[in-house]
């Protein structure tokens, strides 16, 4: 493991990886204070789009983490700066109302009303999704508009299980209009390299920690950044047997990663 002991900018996915729900898992609270003693950096990538940076802040701060705004880098951010990027005239947002607010406060031209003049269908993982919102989507999409997705992830962990995430959502309007959207958050290699740019690490200083091979070490491998895949949430080793995707270490836990590199430095 001596190709470890260089890093200094650590990516963190959240969801699985270092909490699950209201439980911080064992060992985090030391990692983070090793990584700030030893005068690293850590910035939480996250794919859901659910939750605004601030309603992260709070949730970290519950249980016992403090943050700041420039810790975070979401989907909503990267996909932001992509629809800066192009030219829309009105955006139709289906997602939570936290999404919708972000992307207003970019301003970014959206409606979650079904117009004659929206040209893009921007979706991210919505925790408060109706069946109007499916229609509208089934109807834009047959109108030929551009269709945006935050993220590709199939399910989102939670204490009794999982639940559909944005990418399962999409599978289902593809199974009625035959559209499939372009995603923007992990596994493209966007957000690790805006992280990268924004800090002035270098990649070979670079590390990222995930539960999911499909998207958090797709998206260090995509990269070019070292990649530690954690069994803490919903990937298993039978997952990476399977898979065409292989991390560069596998870990049960941060806390096994803490007690087996760091403090043995």
């Amino acid at each position: 493991m001596k190709n470890l002991k260089n890093k200094k900018f650590y990516l963190l996915d959240m969801d699985g990886t270092i909490y699950l729900d209201q439980n911080l898992f064992d060992g985090v609270t030391e990692f983070l204070e090793h990584i700030k003693r030893n005068g690293g950096k850590y910035m939480f990538v996250t794919n859901n789009s659910s939750k605004s940076v601030d309603k992260y802040i709070e949730k970290l701060k519950s249980l016992g983490i403090k943050a700041f705004p420039d810790d975070f880098l979401t989907s909503t951010n990267a996909t932001i700066i992509d629809l800066k990027k192009r030219t829309y005239n009105k955006i139709y947002t289906f997602g939570t109302e936290s999404f919708k607010e972000q992307l207003k406060e970019a301003n970014i031209p959206i409606t979650d009303v079904l117009e004659d003049d929206i040209d893009c269908l921007c979706m991210g993982f919505d925790t408060e999704l109706t069946f109007k919102k499916l229609e509208d989507a089934c109807i834009l999409l047959n109108r030929g508009v551009d269709y945006i997705a935050t993220n590709p992830d199939w399910v989102c962990p939670t204490w009794y299980g999982y639940v559909p995430d944005c990418g399962s959502v999409s599978e289902m309007l593809y199974n009625a209009t035959k559209r499939r959207p372009r995603f923007i958050g992990k596994p493209q290699p966007e957000m690790i390299n805006l992280a990268v740019e924004q800090y002035g690490f270098s990649k070979d200083e670079t590390i990222i920690f995930g539960d999911r091979l499909y998207t958090d070490i797709a998206s260090g491998f995509n990269a070019g950044v070292t990649t530690a895949f954690v069994l803490s949430g919903e990937g298993t080793m039978e997952d990476v047997e399977k898979s065409d995707i292989k991390p560069d270490f596998i870990f049960e836990n941060i806390k096994e990663y803490y007690e087996s590199v760091m403090i043995s430095e």
